[in-house]
């Protein structure tokens, strides 16, 4: 981390330096880095060089399993999210639509298993009001599925 591309190069160096004095080798193929400032033209460098070690500028990686991006957006992890909603769902289908099944396992079921889906990692987020609704849609589409449209039974 650091507010300049030479801070960077020299936390970079920091680090190679740090890990073969414990004997671990930082491995440039798998370690990127990425610039997260307004002005994303500040610093234009595509890898930054530390001894034999280069590392590539990228725009997005996924990080313990959440996708970040120089942006700052959550856009791309939300639909991330709501496209692996299908995932989670059809493991449990078998179950959600069983008539043996109750009301309370049915939602019991749909909080521990597809929820976390959707949810994790989302206390990084910072989602917009259309992001929201668009979670709040997956909510409803689930409730829809596992118990069928919403019955008005006063008429009748």
């Amino acid at each position: 981390m650091g507010g300049s591309v030479h801070t960077i190069k020299k936390n970079t160096k920091a680090l190679v330096v740090a890990g073969t004095e414990i004997e671990l080798e930082v491995n440039a193929d798998k370690t990127e880095y990425m610039v997260m400032y307004p002005d994303q033209n500040v610093g234009r460098i595509h890898n930054i060089k530390t001894g034999n070690c280069s590392f590539e500028r990228v725009e997005q990686f996924k990080y313990l399993g959440t996708t970040l991006t120089n942006q700052n957006s959550v856009q791309e992890e939300i639909k991330s999210r709501l496209n692996s909603r299908n995932a989670g769902y059809h493991l449990v289908q078998s179950l959600l639509s069983s008539s043996l099944i109750t009301k309370n396992i049915k939602i019991k079921i749909h909080k521990t298993i597809i929820l976390p889906f959707v949810w994790y990692g989302c206390e990084t987020w910072s989602p917009t009001l259309r992001e929201e609704q668009r979670l709040g849609l997956f909510e409803n589409w689930v409730l829809r599925r596992m118990f069928g449209p919403k019955r008005d039974d006063a008429k009748g």
